[in-house]
């Protein structure tokens, strides 16, 4: 590693944010855990940590490139993610009022998946899920990546993937008990009200990072 713990700890702070939030990796990680049991809700945590690795390298390497060809992509970058930032905070703000007024959908099992097809299953979701492009275009503006080497690029990676594995493992074997299905149903709408906030704060941080 070459750059310093701080730009690390925030990228990885906004990822378990967003990786902890309701979405369709989650959402399958439940699904397939409630449904096909633990095995297949590990076998869905393991798929989406090699995705968001692939998706963390793949971003990294191509950003880089392109700041050092267009310096001044970096500030166009900020402007995207401050965009980013609010239309997740409006979205998930708008999830939890509709949670509060109309109940929280209830999350149906999938049943009779097999390790190896949950894996291949979550792998796919992780792959065309919008949310994680523009996660990952948004982070990168917070993550030196002109300055990044290949160590660092490797330790961002390698954490992200253990975040997004340690997160989704949790909710795998919480969620593989109906009791604890049904107490993620009554919280989900708090849930989407936080990260939404959490995500009017980091905009709030970029906006006046830009203006100084």
């Amino acid at each position: 590693m070459t750059l310093s713990l701080a730009p690390f700890l925030t990228v990885w702070a906004v990822l378990a944010m967003n990786i902890a939030s309701p979405g369709p990796n989650v959402l399958n990680t439940i699904t397939s855990a409630m449904g096909s049991g633990r095995q297949a809700g590990l076998a869905s945590a393991a798929g989406v940590a090699l995705g968001i690795g692939f998706w963390c390298l793949a971003m990294t390497l191509g950003m880089a490139g392109l700041f050092q060809a267009v310096p001044v992509a970096r500030k166009a970058l900020t402007v995207l993610a401050i965009g980013l930032l609010l239309w997740f905070a409006s979205r998930y703000l708008r999830t939890a009022w509709t949670g509060w007024h109309h109940g929280a959908d209830r999350v149906a099992g999938r049943a009779g998946l097999a390790p190896r097809a949950s894996f291949l299953r979550s792998l796919a979701v992780n792959a065309t899920n919008p949310k994680a492009l523009t996660t990952w275009v948004l982070i990168l503006s917070l993550f030196p990546v002109a300055e990044a080497r290949a160590g660092d690029i490797a330790v961002l990676g390698l954490g992200a993937a253990a975040l997004a594995f340690s997160i989704h493992a949790v909710y795998a074997l919480a969620f593989s008990t109906a009791p604890a299905a049904r107490i993620w149903s009554r919280l989900s709408p708090a849930i989407s009200a936080g990260v939404g906030l959490f995500f009017i704060a980091f905009a709030a941080k970029l906006m006046a990072d830009l203006a100084a």
